[in-house]
């Protein structure tokens, strides 16, 4: 399993998106800055033989994605840009640009010359293969002869 390292910029972003959502509530202006750091939602799975990631990059560009695993961290870097185009006037401005970066630690040993990552439609996908040592082994326990603990 995957243990999510949580930042303290992390928490502080989302505790201030809930503020700034609080105050929308009463029609109050709301500063736009807050649209420009953003953290993309990830799901992780764990199957026998590999671990599974699951995240939600709507907007980004697959060049514009970094993934690195270094030891046992995994990184996910990139960049939304903002969508082309001038207004006169904005109404409202909520959906996140700027630049992201996700690290998880990995709690089992991967084999990262196998990693694989796809983009379909807004989701990336990273596959990593676990390695040998990190597979579950089952040993059978066989009986042994009669009279072995007499000859031993």
């Amino acid at each position: 399993m995957l243990d999510l390292l949580f930042h303290r910029e992390h928490r502080i972003y989302h505790m201030g998106r809930n503020f700034n959502e609080s105050l929308r509530t009463f029609d109050w202006p709301v500063p736009e800055a807050e649209t420009t750091a953003w953290l993309p939602v990830v799901d992780i799975f764990e199957e026998p033989d590999v671990i599974r990631l699951v995240a939600e990059l709507p907007g980004v560009k697959p060049a514009d994605v970094t993934i690195s695993v270094e030891g046992n961290r995994l990184t996910i870097k990139g960049t939304k840009e903002p969508v082309a185009g001038k207004a006169e006037k904005v109404h409202r401005y909520e959906r996140t640009y700027g630049a992201f970066e996700r690290e998880f630690r990995l709690s089992v040993s991967i084999d990262s010359s196998r990693i694989k990552a796809t983009h379909d439609l807004g989701v990336l996908t990273i596959t990593l293969p676990k390695a040998e040592t990190a597979k579950l082994h089952q040993i059978k326990v066989e009986a042994a002869p009669e009279n072995a603990l007499l000859t031993a």
